[in-house]
């Protein structure tokens, strides 16, 4: 008697036990009774089902980042080894639809394979080294896009698609490596030949600076402007008090000092 007791308060505890199940944060579930879904969505928290004929399908609804590592297509048809997140997220209201339509394992079914298409349809048009340059951010941009727009009213958010690692295929790295110090090198070579055809326009303002200069100094040295100079000259030296003595012809004084 003791035993049998014994088993059916096991078998209660056991009941009540498989009657209760658990909605994590960042989730929600829904009931399934005999293959269909009953009911509302369970917010996170405690739901009683019952063991026997209902099972409880939880979905999650918080962002999910999910790692894929693929081969894509380039505008000269190479293959590039990438490895990139996809961060999505459920939307609560659109859960029982999803499980309806795609099911549980709608990640595989649905999401890793529009990714799979849109990436491969973008990256197409883009050369190889412009997925490891700064088209990196437009290339993500438009892969979020494209799966947005496929994914369009299935219950899906998409919130970023991120390019994490890019290997090009061998033989690239170096041509990008020498196209960079080509570029490189040119643009020193501008500007030296910016900075010598500053130099040599600074020369030739200053060439002719000089010559005006010396056009100037040559038109104010005239033949009058000397006589001027002279008679001025000739009659300071007459007006002086010293002895002095004085031999021109009119134009220009010769003054002989008689203490010498």
């Amino acid at each position: 008697m003791k035993t049998l007791k014994i088993l059916l308060v096991l078998l209660i505890t056991s009941t009540l036990f498989s009657s209760c199940a658990i909605v994590k944060p960042g989730e929600v579930g829904v009931r399934q009774t005999f293959g269909r879904l009953r009911g509302n969505i369970i917010d996170p928290g405690l739901a009683i089902i019952n063991p026997l004929t209902t099972t409880l399908v939880k979905i999650p609804t918080r962002t999910v980042n999910r790692e894929v590592k693929l081969n894509l297509p380039s505008k000269e048809g190479l293959n590039v080894s990438s490895q990139i997140s996809i961060l999505y997220h459920v939307k609560q209201e659109k859960a029982v639809d999803i499980i309806n339509e795609v099911g549980a394992n709608f990640e595989r079914v649905l999401i890793l394979s529009t990714f799979r298409s849109a990436s491969a349809d973008v990256c197409a048009q883009f050369f190889a080294k412009d997925m490891h340059s700064g088209k990196r951010s437009v290339i993500e941009t438009q892969i979020k896009e494209k799966m947005t727009k496929l994914l369009e009213n299935r219950g899906f958010v998409i919130e970023a698609v991120l390019l994490k690692s890019i290997t090009l295929p061998s033989g690239l790295y170096a041509a990008i490596e020498a196209k960079l110090r080509a570029e490189q090198q040119a643009q020193q070579m501008e500007f030296v030949l910016l900075k010598e055809n500053r130099e040599a326009e600074r020369k030739r303002i200053e060439a002719a600076g000089i010559r005006d200069a010396q056009l100037i100094i040559k038109e104010g040295i005239s033949e009058g402007n000397i006589e001027w100079k002279s008679l001025e000259v000739l009659k300071e030296i007459a007006t002086s008090s010293n002895a002095k003595l004085i031999i021109t012809d009119g134009k220009t004084p010769v003054l002989i000092n008689p203490d010498k």
